[in-house]
């Protein structure tokens, strides 16, 4: 039985105000493509299919169009989909009826009976192969807060820091409930797979484009969670595509398109697992091609008549608006730099580029904690002109010249536009 997982659409998501339309749809008609070109029996959607909760009508048609498309091109497809911690659930789950008679299996909320417990056989799901046979049965648990766990009660007396932490317990409870009805389902040579939308111990963030999703003080589960009886866990969340705790049948198989500029240069990846005997054999990743390109200029921060120059340079191929490539221009700075942005863009005029961000740094040293702590007498006693010098100080490492000083003694002058 051949699986594809993937993750992170953040359909609707824009880029410092650029909208990804373009790049989302290129990339759902790759998957469409490859559905079909790798005989796939099921497509695991590990949650945070949207960008927000409350996603726009076109994001939503995107991706019913998607499914409609993806039931018509492969019409034995199993497709199963949770909510991320972007998601709403409720959402998610109000057209579950009307997408399961068309193939696809929607979890957003954990289901629950009528008596408010947890109805934990619901999220486990059968995957039929190309025979039309189970081979395989999906624990799919979207992502959990809280009030979604079961509640673990202690021993009488147990102190609370005798115990682990109950939001931990939880997951790790819920879990194991539904490998225990998995395992009652299970017939010889059938697998059992997991999904989870949530942060492993040592995953690695992406910076500027992840939600932290801390609960309690808590916000990393362990490997341990993943029974050995579990063939494959298809995670969701990180946008680097990694293996956890060097698990290779534990993964997270990355976002599709890159959500900022931090992830310019990650290889961005679904990934096809092959199930045999009850087990994960061959895990390959499949590339998805790039849309649109995204630039970091220059390499490394550099002053400002050096990154002239080099955006001065440039010479992208033409391409239609939609395509260009979007640039983070990164400047170093010793001391303020008016009219900046006016001269990034007069260098970039005329160019098939997309100016989405001016980053800047500088080289300052950066104050020790002794240097930068202060009583709070010190700062009932701070001016906000002291706070003028000291920021300026702290960002480009000299004091603040008089003529700065001047503009903000006259900006904080009472009227002051």
């Amino acid at each position: 039985m051949r699986l594809l997982h993937t993750s992170d659409w953040h359909l609707g998501q824009s880029l410092h105000n650029f909208d990804r339309t373009y790049e989302h749809q290129c990339f759902l008609d790759w998957l469409l493509d490859t559905i079909v070109q790798e005989r796939a029996d099921a497509l695991l959607i590990s949650g945070d299919v949207f960008d927000n909760a409350n996603p726009s009508s076109a994001s939503q048609r995107q991706l019913y169009r998607f499914l409609q498309q993806a039931r018509r091109r492969a019409p034995r497809l199993d497709l199963v989909l949770i909510a991320g911690n972007h998601d709403s659930p409720g959402r998610l789950d109000a057209p579950g009826p009307l997408l399961e008679a068309h193939g696809t299996r929607v979890v957003g909320n954990v289901p629950r009976h009528a008596d408010g417990a947890i109805d934990v056989e619901q999220l486990v799901l059968p995957l039929t192969g190309a025979s039309g046979e189970v081979e395989a049965w999906c624990i799919a648990i979207p992502f959990l807060r809280p009030g979604d766990v079961p509640r673990i009660v202690r021993a009488e007396g147990e102190e609370a820091e005798a115990g682990p932490d109950p939001y931990l317990a939880g997951i790790a409870l819920l879990y194991q409930q539904a490998l225990e009805i998995a395992r009652d389902k299970r017939q010889p040579g059938q697998a059992i797979v997991a999904m989870g939308h949530c942060h492993m111990v040592d995953g690695q963030m992406s910076n500027d484009s992840e939600r932290r999703i801390v609960i309690g003080g808590t916000e990393m589960l362990p490997a341990g969670i993943f029974g050995d009886d579990i063939a494959y866990a298809a995670l969701g969340h990180l946008h680097l595509a990694q293996t956890v705790g060097k698990q290779q049948r534990i993964r997270y198989c990355g976002s599709p398109i890159p959500l900022s500029f931090a992830e310019a240069g990650y290889s961005h990846q679904v990934l096809r697992i092959d199930l045999a005997e009850g087990r994960a054999g061959d895990i390959a990743p499949l590339h998805v091609p790039r849309a649109v390109e995204m630039l970091r200029l220059p390499a490394r921060p550099a002053p400002l008549e050096m990154v002239l120059e080099e955006l001065a340079a440039l010479a992208p191929p033409e391409t239609p608006p939609d395509a260009r490539p979007f640039v983070e221009v990164r400047v170093l700075l010793d001391a303020p730099q008016p009219g900046m942005r006016a001269k990034i863009e007069a260098a970039l005029e005329g160019k098939a580029v997309r100016l989405a961000k001016i980053e800047t740094s500088s080289a300052a040293r950066v104050p020790s904690l002794d240097e930068a702590a202060l009583t709070l007498d010190q700062l009932d006693k701070l001016q906000p002109d002291d706070i003028f010098k000291r920021l300026y100080q702290q960002r480009f490492g000299a004091e603040a010249p008089s003529e700065q000083l001047s503009a903000f003694a006259e900006l904080m002058l009472p009227g002051a536009p």
